[in-house]
């Protein structure tokens, strides 16, 4: 395609939209942070919900199991809505909430099936963020992409480590049903932010809202397309591998800190706060030099020493370095999702981008549901330990994945035509 097939907006509402875009940005990044607060708190309230209701290591990594499914089933159908609707921001106002009322509904639970019902719900409601909002700033960014997903995926680890270290420190004075209440008021009042700004039309949405012409019909259409786009289906397989290792740890963790370190609540959230934070300053990092030096590289770089970290905690078991090891498996297990991410978008064409990665996300959720169950009849039957040997086995098979996954192409005339618009 030459330069001459592309049409070109007009400068003047690409300048409207500059104007306004960073506001953009940081609402959505805050967003972001929120939908990851509401599971780093649930994560370390896991052990004594557990404990209250006499669950087993299966029934615990279950409760995460069931949630995983409900996005699982339900993340390529979102996907499929948000490149028909095309009301991104409004669709992501909705999710922040939808996530916000089961938690809460959790706090007043008091049987294990009230916990699976509830994990559903959730499950199903947080599937709606990711396809609306990492398209968003990817169309707008489309040459700094990495970098952009980076500042996306940090709002993550923000709420990843502030949160259990906050939960921590008020479940000194407070039981865990009172902390998973107070948890949720400051998400639903992000959500009404959220709708309120994006129920008007933004400058530049004709731009980058990536909805489909075609509607539904279209969108359905174009799937099919896009599971033989070899680059996307071999990235979304490759992060189920990586989210079996992800989803489980974020469970066997603080488990493993709690009953085999004997820590108490306020040390396990200042742990799960480091290797969060790690997480933190490692994605730009990341995400600047995937631009810069290509995905691939990062990528299996971070995997590698992924694995080689978790197989040092395992080797390491009840000794005090099994905690030195913390800090520097977040560094390197979080600092290639946003990477992941920018990667799908370059290969996917813009007005799939929603499905695109409610396509990944999909696959991702299959993981995260597989872990902690395979996790959990470990865990069992062999002891805590033996789990980390389990998630390094994964991150390996992973970046297997990513070793054959090829480059693709990215969408020039969408980038083109975003490039006009400016930055979000």
């Amino acid at each position: 395609m030459t330069t001459a097939t592309v049409e070109l907006p007009a400068p003047a509402p690409a300048a409207a939209a500059s104007s306004k875009s960073f506001a953009d940005v940081w609402l959505i990044t805050i967003g972001h942070a929120f939908t990851h607060w509401y599971p780093a708190t649930f994560y370390l309230l896991l052990p004594l919900i557990g404990n209250e209701l006499g669950l087993s290591y299966a029934q615990i990594g279950s409760i995460v199991t069931c949630q995983a499914v409900a996005g699982a089933l339900s993340n390529v159908p979102g996907g499929v809505l948000v490149d028909s609707v095309g009301r991104k921001g409004v669709l992501m106002a909705v999710a922040l909430f939808w996530v916000g009322i089961p938690y809460f509904l959790m706090g007043l639970s008091t049987t294990y099936w009230m916990m699976l019902g509830c994990a559903t719900l959730v499950g199903i409601g947080n599937n709606l963020w990711h396809p609306s909002a990492i398209p968003l700033l990817g169309n707008r960014y489309p040459n700094r992409r990495g970098l952009v997903m980076s500042f996306h995926g940090m709002a993550g680890n923000v709420g990843d480590a502030v949160a259990p270290l906050a939960a921590g420190a008020l479940l000194a004075v407070l039981s865990w049903r009172n902390v998973v209440v107070l948890n949720v008021i400051p998400g639903i009042l992000m959500a009404i932010v959220l709708l309120l700004y994006f129920m008007r039309p933004q400058p530049g949405d004709e731009h980058v809202s990536g909805k489909n012409k075609g509607g539904m019909r279209g969108v359905l259409r174009n799937f099919g397309r896009l599971l033989q786009n070899r680059t996307v289906t071999m990235l979304a397989i490759g992060s189920a591998f990586r989210s079996i290792t992800q989803g489980s740890l974020l469970i066997f963790l603080p488990l493993f800190l709690t009953r085999e370190l004997h820590y108490s609540p306020f040390w396990v959230g200042a742990c799960l706060f480091g290797l969060q934070a790690a997480g933190f300053l490692a994605s730009p990092i990341a995400g600047h030099l995937s631009d810069k030096m290509g995905r691939r590289q990062i990528i299996m770089s971070s995997m590698a020493m992924t694995a080689a970290v978790l197989i040092a905690m395992a080797v390491a078991g009840r000794s005090s370095a099994f905690v030195f090891f913390v800090a520097f498996l977040g560094f390197f297990l979080f600092a290639v999702r946003a990477v992941l991410q920018a990667w799908v978008l370059d290969a996917a064409p813009r007005e799939m981008a929603g499905s695109a990665i409610g396509f990944l996300f999909g696959t991702q959720a299959l993981g995260g549901a597989v872990g902690p169950l395979i996790g959990g009849v470990i865990a069992d039957h062999y002891g805590l330990t033996t789990t980390f040997y389990f998630l390094a086995f994964s991150i390996i098979i992973a970046n297997v994945f990513m070793f054959f996954t090829p480059l693709g192409a990215r969408h020039e005339a969408s980038t083109k035509a975003a490039d006009v618009v400016g930055p979000a």
